[in-house]
């Protein structure tokens, strides 16, 4: 079967290449599903380059997440031949078939097809964690979404106006606000450059947010500190900018916000009745049509280098999905 393979981390893909291996051997506990479309996400990208937090030892499959039909899997699984799952590993997504534990897949909502159920899983059950199980969001409380133009900071943006919630969303990409704009409608979209601060406090007539949502770090981290309304929260979802922020601690003391840290798989794998609840939430709002993943482009597998390519330059506003059958 064809299965895009990191041979050797490289910061520019040259360890990665789509080749033909075995079959993989269903575990134990696992589920062996022929996958229809899997969804590039950046750790997959990081990965690639050994930047990750988790690190798999070379070679492996590169994919956390997919969706697909199960075509063998254990009795109590609570699956069946035939049946179309989503969900994932931290690898073997981007392959033609993957064998995936149990825990790690759900049943795909009605109506939904392959890509869309690829690009839902990850990017929503992060904003999910995020913004509702550790921070409570609230209808009508503001929101600031940095990085909004990649598939957490859309889903972020998306779940938080199906919410009820007012949005700030912030880009790098001038180009790029227009898009943001037609695909969630927040409440505004502005650069994430300079003192953006005082834009903020325009835009919310001086309340500041109660929650930032920040999978950038760097210098939007340290102009958000400046956000923050008091008693609010900012989440630290990732480092997409490349430099991981310090903060003085005085600055949370005299503001009175919290700073809360975001690895949405290790709260679902540490808490797995909460993760599948949440699970079961963002499924009932995918099936009640208020949430809907953006997604950029769909790919055969063969063009992969496309995909990550465009991941890597920021060229893209929402998922990438790849279908390895193509």
């Amino acid at each position: 079967m064809k299965a895009l393979r990191v041979e050797s981390v490289s910061d520019d893909l040259s360890g990665t290449r789509l080749v033909e291996i075995p079959q993989p051997a269903r575990g134990a506990d696992d589920v062996l599903v022929q996958v229809k479309a899997a969804s590039l996400n950046y750790p997959d990208l990081l990965m690639t380059r050994g930047k990750y937090q988790f690190k798999p030892d070379v070679p492996f499959t590169s994919g956390l997440e997919l969706a697909g039909e199960v075509i063998e899997a254990p009795a109590e699984s609570g699956f069946a031949v035939g049946d179309r799952v989503m969900g994932g590993n931290k690898t073997g997504a981007f392959a033609e078939i993957a064998s995936i534990p149990a825990r790690g897949l759900s049943h795909i909502p009605d109506g939904i097809d392959y890509a869309p159920a690829a690009a839902l899983g990850a990017a929503y059950s992060t904003a999910f964690t995020g913004l509702i199980e550790l921070c409570d969001l609230q209808p009508g409380q503001w929101v600031l979404v940095h990085g909004a133009s990649g598939g957490v900071g859309l889903a972020a943006i998306d779940l938080a106006k199906s919410m009820g919630a007012r949005v700030i969303a912030t880009t790098g990409v001038e180009a790029k606000r227009a898009q943001i704009q037609s695909l969630y409608k927040p409440d505004a979209v502005i650069l994430a450059e300079g003192r953006f601060r005082e834009q903020v406090q325009e835009i919310t007539g001086g309340a500041l947010c109660d929650i930032v949502f920040d999978p950038v770090g760097g210098d939007v981290f340290d102009e958000s500190t400046r956000c923050v309304a008091f008693a609010g929260k900012l989440v630290v979802v990732g480092f997409t900018s490349g430099r991981i922020a310090d903060v003085a601690t005085n600055i949370p003391l005299i503001k009175g916000f919290s700073i809360v840290g975001l690895r949405a798989g290790e709260y679902a794998r540490r808490f797995p009745e909460r993760g599948a609840a949440i699970n079961a939430a963002i499924a009932d709002l995918s099936n009640n049509g208020r949430i809907k993943p953006a997604i950029d482009r769909v790919l055969p597998l063969s063009a992969w280098r496309e995909g990550f390519e465009a991941m890597a330059n920021r060229e893209l506003v929402g998922k990438v999905v790849f279908e390895p059958g193509k």
